[in-house]
């Protein structure tokens, strides 16, 4: 507030003798100028606050001066500014907020020149938001708690002495919202709102107003003090004791760096816009100056500030609510718990007065004594204000003792670990004991892949694993539950999980460094030499099964045998399944479903039979396809088949599908197909595995050109997304395909029969006629747009050529393969689709139309035409 009333720069006034019309144009061109003005002065200068203030400045004068075309000095009508723009502080494209208090006489008898006010200030362009009220209907608004907020920061812009104490007196906590019942439910409304936003900010494109860590958290802070206190800034809670001269500093110069990126945002969007998207990050990092770099791009590395800075806002928040508790409800008697620490109003304390003594034991004390009492509220603010002041001064773990680092590894080992670790990363401890995550903390990667940052993402991975060591099942994850209970030493799977993207932006593979600050980080902590080997491997291969499962065919016994030789042990599998499969589901909500749970399940057990049975001995094909007969005909006799019926049945069927399904799917398509005749159409669909979502579509039909293109097609039009493809063509001509599918928009098609009867009818007709349907590029996937790589190589026996293709996903991607490929006479035999954020990494096996594989020629006519229509601009 001291800034604003300091800023008496540019005066904007127009000229009293100008009619309305003309006032209102020249106005808006002052205003015009002064924005201008200030934006070249943001460009230049990171004094926020005062260009801020001189904004509303700017502002004030013209209401005054339209105020006083409109109305006369002696009308007992009073204006206020109210809200943010009652603070004084005014971003471009703010809400101008007005209270006009009268009594009701008044406000009847000058209605028509309010009206004229009002339509004046829009006409200026301001987005106006205004409200004429008596003192009376001023309390009885401020009912509203949101109401009551915008009043309390009311300054008067035409007022006396009387008017401002009337609706002081209106708003009085003895007439409305006593200051502990506002202070409740202001912390309920943050609670609700961090809520909304995952209560996390480290969101792709975090809001920078309403997000956890935001503006509005500092300033429900202020609204708190206001009501309590008495004080209209946060600066005197110091002298009150309720705020640390530390504390106050951070809020400061975070709420600095916080509204520095509004109004950048304000700029650059034209329009209110408060969350940060990728249509503006990367042109306000460039004009913030935050260049690119070997290791980060310049838009990460605002971005990284960013999250740092609301992080730090949420930990000063949670302490200063915690002393308006205490302010309100009293010190209660403290509980002991041990000779160190106790409880007081259920709040974790040191009971020390300089704990802790530099000493990181003592913090890990306070951590071990924090799981062994889950009834514990949180911490101290006290304490917690203390650990605050005391981290810069902590020993990292390469220079603590051997008594501090059996401190950390007892935490790890001990009850709770994960919420343990997850609450020093809140606090900064675990950054501060280990650097490398510290270096981490609030980076993000400028994709769609990735929605957390590292830190984030970090302990949501090992949030995932505490959820598969709880021993309850989740639905989500078919068979964590019971690897878990396997695993010999579970401390060093959240190692694995610790580190495994600890090395995230330094350039170079991450894996790699990443393991060898592992090795490091164990070889300190005494980790025995097996222990450490399986924690280094699981860091450097942490990619490895999903690479395989997504990528692979691992229905090819030969790519489960490579695997399993990499993986080289039982327990190895153990951990890095359970590791990949947190590691998914970690990375963004939306990434782990039925298909990915199955497709991991799946190259398990593979895997776990090959370990089982030795490397030395890998099972032949023809073995294979003799154990998938033998366990679908056991199946289908459990139906009610006769051996006859079902041998039949076998005969038609492609040899190879007896290896690529499960015996429940050849049961299943099996069933469907006996009573089908010769030359006719069946499709078939299901949902996988009781999931609501993901289904299962069987297609056995004629081979007929195009036939992969319709289908492919048809899906798409039903907002369906295809997963996974098999193309495979039976003894007699006919085609066998399966396509895993998801819905991938709202109005996705998600009952089985009616995505069955569509299809069956798209395949009744003339299938050159069936087209993917035409849809808008989804807003943030236009700013990661790239060129197309297409590479080629033969198939492992050579009689087909694989087709590996990363694009830039859109909106019937694969439709649009699909019919490429149909134009250039191309069959398709199998498809594996994967989608990581932004990018589309897709293989798929196919051939000429003689079933041989591409020539050269062929290679590069379908290299053109891929790049033709999938790149913005051809790359040949």
């Amino acid at each position: 507030m001291s800034t604003f009333r300091a800023a008496h720069e540019a005066d904007t006034s127009a000229g009293p003798g100008l009619a309305d019309a003309d006032w209102s144009a020249q106005a808006k061109a002052q205003l015009a100028a002064t924005d201008a003005r200030l934006s070249r002065r943001y460009d230049h200068s990171d004094d926020i606050e005062r260009i801020l203030a001189l904004r509303a400045r700017a502002v004030d004068q013209l209401l005054v001066d339209a105020w006083r075309r409109c109305l006369p000095a002696d009308a007992q009508l009073s204006l206020f500014a109210v809200g943010g723009y009652g603070r004084g502080e005014l971003f471009p494209q703010s809400d101008v907020d007005l209270l006009v208090l009268a009594q009701t006489e008044a406000q009847t008898r000058w209605h028509e020149a309010l009206g004229r006010f009002f339509a004046m200030v829009w006409d200026l362009g301001l987005k106006l938001g205004h409200a004429v009220r008596s003192p009376a209907q001023c309390t009885q608004a401020a009912q509203d708690q949101t109401v009551m907020t915008a009043l309390l920061e009311a300054r008067p812009l035409i007022a006396d002495a009387q008017a401002t104490a009337r609706l002081a007196s209106a708003i009085a906590p003895e007439r409305v919202w006593p200051a502990r019942a506002f202070f409740q439910v202001k912390r309920e409304e943050m609670a609700a709102r961090h809520a909304r936003f995952g209560d996390t900010s480290d969101n792709l494109e975090p809001n920078l107003k309403e997000g956890p860590g935001g503006l509005r958290d500092l300033h429900t802070l202020g609204w708190m003090a206001l009501r309590a206190f008495g004080v209209s800034e946060i600066e005197p809670l110091v002298g009150m004791g309720h705020l640390g001269p530390d504390e106050a500093i951070a809020l400061s110069r975070e709420r600095h760096q916080l509204s520095r990126l509004r109004y950048g945002l304000h700029l650059a969007a034209r329009r209110p816009e408060e969350r940060l998207g990728f249509d503006y990050q990367k042109m306000l990092a460039a004009r913030l100056g935050f260049a690119d770099d070997a290791q980060s791009l310049g838009v990460e590395k605002m971005m990284q500030g960013f999250y740092r800075s609301a992080s730090i806002v949420r930990r000063v928040t949670d302490r200063l609510l915690q002393r308006f508790e205490e302010q309100f409800d009293g010190e209660a008697a403290p509980e002991v718990l041990d000779a160190r620490f106790e409880l007081r109003r259920g709040y974790l304390t040191a009971r020390e007065a300089y704990w802790p003594r530099r000493d990181v034991g003592e913090v890990f004390a306070l951590f071990a004594a924090w799981a062994q009492h889950p009834e514990v509220r949180g911490l101290h603010s006290g304490t917690a204000r203390a650990l605050a002041e005391a981290l810069p001064r902590l020993p990292a773990f390469q220079e603590a003792t051997e008594t501090q680092r059996a401190g950390f590894m007892a935490l790890l080992r001990g009850p709770r670990a994960v919420q343990t670790l997850t609450r020093m990363a809140r606090l900064g401890v675990l950054g501060q004991w280990i650097p490398a995550f510290a270096r981490v903390s609030g980076r993000m990667q400028f994709d769609l892949f990735h929605v957390y940052t590292v830190d984030q993402h970090t302990l949501m991975v090992l949030r995932n694993l505490a959820q598969f060591s709880s021993g309850r099942a989740d639905e989500r994850f078919s068979i964590a539950h019971e690897v878990w209970p396997r695993l010999r030493k579970p401390e060093l799977l959240l190692l694995g999980g610790l580190f495994h993207d600890i090395a995230k932006g330094r350039g170079g593979d991450h894996s790699e460094l990443g393991a060898v600050d592992a090795r490091e980080f164990c070889l300190a902590h005494a980790v025995a030499a097996p222990d450490t080997e399986l924690v280094v491997w699981l860091v450097e291969q942490h990619l490895k099964m999903s690479v395989t499962a997504q990528k692979q065919d691992i229905a090819d016994p030969e790519v489960v045998h490579r695997f399993a030789q990499a993986t080289g042990s039982r327990e190895r599998l153990d951990y890095l399944y359970l590791l990949t499969c947190a590691d998914i589901a970690g990375t963004s909500p939306k990434l782990w479903n039925t298909w990915k749970d199955r497709l991991l399940a799946d190259l398990y057990f593979a895997t776990r039979r090959v370990l089982r049975e030795g490397l030395e001995q890998p099972l032949a094909v023809e073995a294979h396809v003799a154990e998938g007969r033998q366990a679908t005909h056991a199946l289908m006799t459990m139906q009610g088949f006769d051996d006859a019926t079902i041998n039949r049945q076998f005969v038609e069927m492609p040899a190879e599908s007896f290896m690529r399904f499960r015996p429940e799917q050849l049961a299943w398509q099996a069933a469907a197909l006996v009573h089908v005749q010769a030359g006719d159409t069946l499709v078939r669909a299901r949902h996988i595995a009781d999931d609501a979502e993901a289904m299962e579509v069987f297609v056995h039909s004629p081979d007929r050109d195009g036939l992969f293109a319709a289908i492919v097609a048809t899906l798409d039009r039903l907002g369906l997304g295809i997963h996974q493809a098999r193309v495979l063509v039976g003894p007699n001509g006919t085609v066998f395909d399966t396509f895993e599918v998801l819905p991938t928009v709202d109005y996705a098609t998600r009952d089985p029969g009616q995505a069955a009867a569509a299809l069956r009818q798209a395949l009744a007709g003339v299938l050159e006629r069936v087209r993917a349907s035409q849809r808008a590029l989804p807003r943030q996937l236009k700013h990661f747009r790239f060129p197309s790589r297409v590479e080629f190589q033969p198939t492992r026996d050579g009689q087909r050529t694989v087709l590996e293709l990363v694009a830039a996903d859109r909106p019937g991607l694969l439709a649009q393969v699909a019919l490429v490929l149909r134009q250039l006479q191309l069959r398709v035999h199998d498809a594996r689709i994967a989608t990581f954020g932004e990018r589309a990494e897709d293989v798929f096996e196919i051939s000429d139309e003689h079933d041989q594989p591409l020539s050269p020629e062929t290679q590069r006519a379908l290299r053109d035409a891929l790049h033709a229509a999938l790149d913005p601009s051809p790359t040949l």
